[in-house]
C-alpha cells in the first residue's frame, strides 16, 4: 500500500512539473519580442467579419473577416529567428448571421462589395441548351441550369455533364410547384447522384408556400432582380450591378445575344460566377 501511494505521489509530481514547464513556455512565448510583433500586426491587419444582409424577407451575402493565426505565424518564425511578414498565417473569422444557415428569406444577389455576377437559366420541358452550351464552354463561363422535372426526365443524360463542366443546377419542381413530389425527387438527384452540396429553388415574385418548402429542405430561394423578358441585352445593361442576379430563358433571342452579354458584362469588370461562387462568403485572405 505504502508502494502505491508513492507511485500516485511521484505521478502527481510528474503532472504538476509537466503544467508547470508548459505554463512557463506559454510566458516565455507571449513574452518573446517575435510573438509581441505578431500581437501588434494582428490589431492592425486584423478584419472583423460582415453580417448577411437582411431587409425584410430578403437577403445577400456577408463576408468573412480574417485574422493572424498567432500561434502558427510564431512557429514559422521561430524557425528563422526573425520576424517575416511572408510568413504570417491569417485565419478566418465567421460572420454571426450567415447566408449559410438562412434559408426562410428570398435570396436576391451577392454581396455588393464583390464585382461578382451570376447568370441563371431557366430551363422548360423540351428547351434544347445545348448552343447555350456551346457559347459557354467558348467563353470559358460557368454558369446555373434551373430545370423542371419535364425536362429533366428527357435529358437525365445531360445533368451529369453540366456538373461536370462545372455548372450549377436549380430546380423548378414541376412548374414551379414546389408542392409537386418532383420536387424532392430532383432535390435527390442534384444533390446524391449529381454530388451537388447546395439546392436552390428559384420564384419571379413572393411566394410564402414555395420559400417555407425549400427551407425546410435547406434550399435557398433565389429571386433574381433582373428577370430579362424581350431585349437581354438591353435590359441588363440597364440594370446590371455588383452581385445581380440574371434570368434568362431559353429561346433564339438569348442564344444570339448571349456572346455579347458575356462581353458587355466582362468589360465592365465584372466576372461572372456560379450561384454556389456568388453567394459564398469568402474573402480573400
Amino acid at each position: 500500500m505504502k508502494k502505491f501511494f508513492q507511485a500516485i505521489g511521484m505521478l502527481t509530481l510528474m503532472c504538476l512539473s509537466f503544467i508547470y514547464a508548459e505554463k512557463t513556455a506559454m510566458v516565455v512565448k507571449e513574452t518573446d519580442s517575435l510573438m509581441m510583433e505578431i500581437k501588434k500586426q494582428n490589431v492592425k491587419y486584423k478584419e472583423e467579419p460582415i453580417d448577411a444582409l437582411i431587409e425584410n424577407n430578403v437577403i445577400r451575402p456577408g463576408l468573412n473577416g480574417k485574422e493572424i493565426n498567432e500561434n502558427k505565424s510564431y512557429l514559422n518564425m521561430k524557425r528563422i529567428g526573425n520576424y517575416n511578414p511572408k510568413l504570417l498565417e491569417y485565419q478566418v473569422i465567421k460572420p454571426k448571421i450567415s447566408i449559410e444557415k438562412i434559408y426562410d428569406k428570398y435570396v436576391i444577389g451577392g454581396n455588393v462589395k464583390k464585382n461578382l455576377v451570376s447568370i441563371v437559366f431557366i430551363v422548360n420541358n423540351n428547351d434544347n441548351i445545348n448552343q447555350i452550351l456551346t457559347i459557354l464552354e467558348d467563353k470559358k463561363v460557368k454558369s446555373n441550369f434551373f430545370i423542371d422535372s419535364v425536362w429533366l426526365e428527357n435529358n437525365n443524360d445531360k445533368i451529369m455533364e453540366l456538373i461536370k463542366k462545372g455548372h450549377v443546377i436549380g430546380n423548378l419542381s414541376y412548374n414551379m410547384d414546389y408542392n409537386h413530389s418532383d420536387f424532392i425527387w430532383m432535390d435527390t438527384i442534384i444533390r446524391k447522384i449529381g454530388n451537388q452540396k447546395k439546392g436552390y429553388c428559384y420564384t419571379e415574385r413572393e411566394n410564402t408556400n414555395a420559400l417555407k418548402i425549400c427551407a425546410l429542405h435547406k434550399n435557398h430561394t433565389i429571386k433574381p432582380e433582373i428577370i430579362v423578358k424581350k431585349y437581354p441585352l438591353i435590359e441588363i445593361k440597364k440594370q446590371i450591378k455588383n452581385g445581380s442576379i440574371i434570368s434568362l430563358p431559353i429561346n433564339m433571342v438569348v442564344e444570339s445575344e448571349l456572346i455579347s452579354i458575356i462581353n458587355y458584362i466582362e468589360a465592365k469588370g465584372y466576372k461572372i460566377v456560379t450561384l454556389n461562387e456568388l453567394l459564398s462568403e469568402d474573402n480573400e485572405l
